[in-house]
């Protein structure tokens, strides 16, 4: 069961994405971004650090371990999740050449953009809240498993009833 700060996070989150064609687009969107963040911060090289894979200490190491306590924090059973999908994009980014991770960069905000701009006609919520560039991630894996189900929206009281 989600704790209450968690639960109130996907509560507001999910208000911005109502439509499924826009949940689509994040099923979507949301790894292709996480991997391109996460190879572009790999790129930032900090430290050597002989026993870390590479060698090098980045700023993708450092923002995957603060994401991961958030996430522990949030839920430990989604945050294991997410955070095991993160570690996977260090490899992944590796291995990819800097034209594929930012050819990956735009296709993926292109195509949360237009979930947004197409159909849902919010724009991010993360725009709004910052903490929901964190929650994107953890709201899908949520979904996934089932541990969270969007609420259908109320109608409202002047949409006309039919009998």
């Amino acid at each position: 069961m989600l704790n209450p700060r968690t639960l109130a996070l996907f509560d507001e989150y999910a208000s911005s994405h109502q439509h499924p064609t826009n949940r689509l687009t994040h099923k979507i969107a949301i790894p292709v971004i996480v991997l391109h963040v996460v190879a572009m911060l790999d790129w930032v090289k900090l430290v050597a650090v002989p026993f870390l894979p590479g060698g090098v200490l980045t700023l993708g190491l450092i923002a995957w371990a603060l994401a991961t306590l958030w996430y522990l924090r949030a839920d430990v059973k989604l945050g294991l999740i997410v955070s095991v999908g993160m570690a996977l994009c260090f490899p992944i980014g590796r291995m990819l050449p800097v034209w594929a991770v930012i050819a990956i960069a735009v296709g993926g905000w292109l195509i949360q953009l237009a979930g947004h701009t197409l159909w849902e006609k919010k724009s991010p919520s993360f725009l709004t809240n910052l903490v929901h560039a964190l929650v994107g991630p953890l709201f899908f894996v949520a979904l996934l498993t089932g541990d969270y189900s969007i609420k259908p929206t109320q109608l409202s009281a002047s949409s006309p009833s039919r009998a």
